[in-house]
């Protein structure tokens, strides 16, 4: 399974499998929003974009990178999400990395979102495709942030490895700029337990998957 790591800005084509990585925080958020029921997540393009979809669904959960804001019902932060009630409800996510990433392979026939948090349940998926080629795209820090090329790498360790150890991919995590920046609250918008939820390993057992429904990019839980 021959294997590319991409940052957005190298994305020439479309590729046939994608797996979009965003460790810190938007798709460890997006798996903790599955978790806690929520049925889907719409994927923004803009933060005026999240605000009309929230104009036009009173009910849906609004969320983005940074402080709170108007019309936002939360921030990017799997910490912080932990006590929001997202049970049966969309969530609307705008982030500065992931969402972007997931919106740049968006005509490609499988994208995956993924973080630590659902690693295996996302190379489950690729084994059993068993696609020739796979590009990860690192969304962070135009495709150099570490806890983001750590995890796609330990990703595409385990769809050709499944006995592959996840522990030397974490340390590299724990060591990335992101780390430092949130722990040491450089980053706003942060809960203290954010860097420790980011760093589980296949705390979910499903994958995400993300594909167009009509105008909209759509993640949702593959169980």
């Amino acid at each position: 399974m021959d294997a590319r790591f991409l940052g957005i800005a190298d994305l020439t084509e479309v590729p046939p499998v994608a797996v979009v990585v965003d460790v810190m925080r938007a798709f460890t958020v997006a798996a903790w929003a599955f978790a806690r029921g929520a049925e889907k997540i719409v994927l923004a393009e803009s933060l005026d974009a999240a605000l009309a979809l929230k104009a036009r669904h009173p009910d849906w959960v609004a969320l983005k990178d940074g402080p709170p804001a108007p019309g936002f019902d939360a921030v990017n932060s799997p910490g912080l999400l932990r006590s929001l009630d997202v049970g049966g409800r969309t969530v609307v996510q705008k982030t500065t990395a992931g969402t972007v990433g997931a919106l740049a392979v968006k005509e490609s026939p499988l994208v995956l979102c993924a973080s630590f948090v659902v690693a295996e349940a996302t190379a489950r998926v690729l084994r059993a495709r068993g696609s020739d080629s796979v590009t990860y795209v690192v969304t962070g820090e135009d495709g150099q942030a570490d806890e983001d090329l750590a995890c796609a790498q330990y990703i595409a360790r385990r769809a050709t490895d499944a006995g592959t150890d996840a522990a030397a991919f974490v340390r590299r995590a724990a060591g990335s700029r992101a780390a430092f920046e949130l722990a040491e609250g450089i980053r706003q918008g942060v809960h203290p337990d954010d860097v420790a939820l980011c760093l589980e390993v296949d705390r979910f057992p499903f994958a995400m998957v993300a594909a167009l429904e009509g105008s909209l990019m759509v993640l949702r839980p593959l169980r």
